[in-house]
């Protein structure tokens, strides 16, 4: 556990207790489809403002409506975001689950509860607030249609109350997720979290310890989801042609660009587009179309789950043998086949490296916070067109569609860089062009784009065998010096692979590797092992494959190396296993979680300490 902060005080029953202050987590259970996600949203906003390090993360059904939701809200003075696997203070508004949502809490945690439930009949170690929200939502709510989503707030308003929340943080809060032209909306749902307030100082005497108090660990901080970040960053990357197909949790990454390309990416003049966003009939056609987009000189994207990539199989092959341009945003789900299609998972490492029959490799990305969707989405379409090969960004549903608080994003200075592209003039000085010739023996050939006036820019793409001239062949020594060139390519794109982040101690004989959202369970788990046990431990967090030099030598320095990831069949470790010359495999340890919620920091560390037998 992280340390409590805890101050004896004066409860509001006469008693003594302890406040543990900015260190709790909140899950509140309703119905899906009930319009609770306001609600939360406004409750985690006004903790962020309060200056107070917060998350937010949604587990929601892959239904419409009707099946249970549950959203947990994280609040950590240490800035730890990751999930908490204890609850601390649970919300029970769905019947459904309220029983077994109570019998999972750890004895001392709060529940504020729909009063003829009866809650409170189930447990004895825990503080109850019943709360009759049916009789409360009545005279502020006359309209009977509107109650079912305005009770929500009144939660907002006890819940407001019992942690010592600013209200006026709130109010601010509320007002801003309405906007101004929502005035009367807002203004009705203001009404129900005062209820709430009103009702809770009235009737529920403060029993547990958990307190919220201002600080200002958020100055100058944003909250944004992964899917947003990245589609700001593909329109900064200057991508001109979108295309998809929709899939859970990939879509809002297209539907929030294309918000963006209609503000951004019109021209004064006219009026007109200067982007075009395609909607395709499967995912197969939508990466089809990236290629055909790219080859003729745009800058294109699509973005897909796991269901999706396994469809883009034979484009994605295309794109790497006839060497063109594409970048994929893979928003990782659980699987195979459909899975659980709203949980998260790191599943899709092996298949998107190695995508496609025949010997292929392909470049991951891995961010893990919306700053690196951001910037990462640049870097991408930099290494697809110096690379002239499909690029993948590997997030996650976690990442994607859950709320986190980030740094505001870096404005790009880096100019765009289109790789070894031949003018009509660069072919007059250079006097031959041979397509697929290594010319600076790195691997990369240069290209021109169709359309460029010159009688020498004139070829063929093929996914057939091909000479160094795009000639069609089926020689032997032309397939495999095409192949082995390739390789070499792949070689290369190892100085352009963002560098890992890295901290290496001295003292530390034990590293930890991983990517992604692992970073925020990782970072947790390494303050508790060092805190509870007296170990101390290195890490490595890896930023993108292929693997760099600082993977080998990180390994080399240390005995042992734990490999944290999220799936059940260890991909990063076989992905580095495939990678790593074999004396060093024999230090490689394996660290996996795949239930599909994010992974916590005290799984890791349990699981870190059986291995390690302490």
């Amino acid at each position: 556990m992280s340390t409590i902060e805890v101050s004896p005080v004066a409860s509001r029953t006469g008693g003594q207790s302890y406040r543990v202050i900015n260190d709790w987590s909140i899950q509140v259970a309703t119905v899906n489809g009930s319009g609770s996600q306001t609600a939360n949203n406004i409750l985690m906003r006004s903790i962020f403002q309060m200056g107070i390090p917060v998350s937010g993360k949604n587990l929601f059904p892959s239904n419409i409506a009707g099946l249970p939701t549950w959203f947990t809200i994280r609040a950590n003075k240490h800035g730890w975001i990751g999930r908490k696997k204890e609850i601390d203070f649970l919300v029970a508004m769905n019947p459904e689950t309220a029983r077994e949502d109570v019998l999972k809490l750890e004895p001392g945690a709060a529940v504020v509860y729909d009063a003829p439930l009866k809650l409170n009949e189930l447990r004895t170690d825990l503080h109850f607030y019943p709360v009759p929200f049916d009789k409360l939502v009545v005279p502020v709510c006359p309209e009977v249609r509107l109650r079912k989503l305005v009770r929500n707030m009144i939660y907002d308003g006890v819940v407001g109350h019992l942690l010592g929340l600013d209200f006026e943080e709130m109010k601010k809060a509320l007002y801003k997720q309405f906007g101004a032209r929502k005035a009367k909306a807002a203004d009705l749902n203001w009404n129900a979290i005062q209820a709430g307030k009103q009702f809770a100082e009235e009737s529920l005497p403060k029993m547990d310890s958990l307190w919220a108090e201002r600080m200002d660990k958020t100055a100058g901080k944003i909250i944004i989801d992964g899917n947003s970040a990245a589609a700001l960053g593909c329109v900064f990357a200057g991508v001109t042609v979108v295309t998809w197909y929709p899939i859970t949790p990939s879509s809002s990454l297209v539907e929030s660009m294309i918000g963006y390309l209609k503000r951004l990416r019109i021209d004064k003049e006219t009026g007109k587009a200067t982007y075009a966003v395609l909607q395709a009939e499967d995912e197969l056609a939508a990466v089809g179309m990236v290629i055909g987009a790219s080859w003729a000189g745009a800058r294109a994207m699509t973005s897909t789950s796991g269901p999706g990539v396994s469809l883009m199989a034979e484009f994605v092959g295309l794109g790497y043998y006839a060497e063109v341009p594409a970048v994929i945003f893979d928003v990782q789900r659980v699987g195979p086949s459909t899975g659980l299609p709203t949980r998260t998972m790191q599943g899709d490492l092996l298949s998107n490296a190695l995508l496609s029959h025949g010997d292929t490799h392909h470049p991951i990305l891995f961010p893990s916070d919306p700053a690196e969707c951001f910037s990462m989405a640049g870097e991408a379409f930099d290494i697809a067109e110096h690379f002239q090969t499909p690029v993948f960004v590997n997030t996650d549903l976690d990442l994607g569609m859950n709320n986190w608080m980030a740094d505001p994003f870096e404005y790009p200075t880096k100019p765009i860089h289109r790789g070894k592209v031949l003018t009509a003039e660069d072919l007059d000085r250079v006097g031959e062009f041979a397509r697929y010739r290594d010319v600076d023996g790195d691997g990369v050939p240069y290209r021109t784009l169709p359309g460029t006036k010159h009688p020498k820019a004139a070829y063929f793409t093929r996914g057939s065998g091909h000479n160094d001239r795009a000639g069609y062949t089926e020689r032997e020594d032309d397939y495999v010096n095409n192949v082995d060139r390739l390789s070499r390519k792949f070689e290369t794109m190892k100085k352009w692979i963002p560098a890992p982040e890295m901290q290496r101690s001295e003292k530390a004989s034990i590293g930890l590797v991983y990517c992604g959202t692992t970073r925020w369970a990782v970072e947790e788990s390494r303050d508790q092992i060092a805190r509870e046990y007296g170990v101390e431990t290195s890490f490595l967090r890896l930023k993108g494959y292929p693997f760099t030099q600082e993977l080998e030598d990180f390994i080399h320095a240390h005995e042992r190396v734990y490999v944290v990831e999220q799936n059940r069949d260890a991909q990063l470790l076989a992905l580095m296993k495939l990678d790593l010359p074999v004396p060093l495999l024999s230090k490689l340890r394996s660290i996996r979680y795949y239930g599909g919620m994010p992974l916590d920091a005290r799984t890791v560390t349990t699981k870190f300490v059986e291995q390690e037998g302490l």
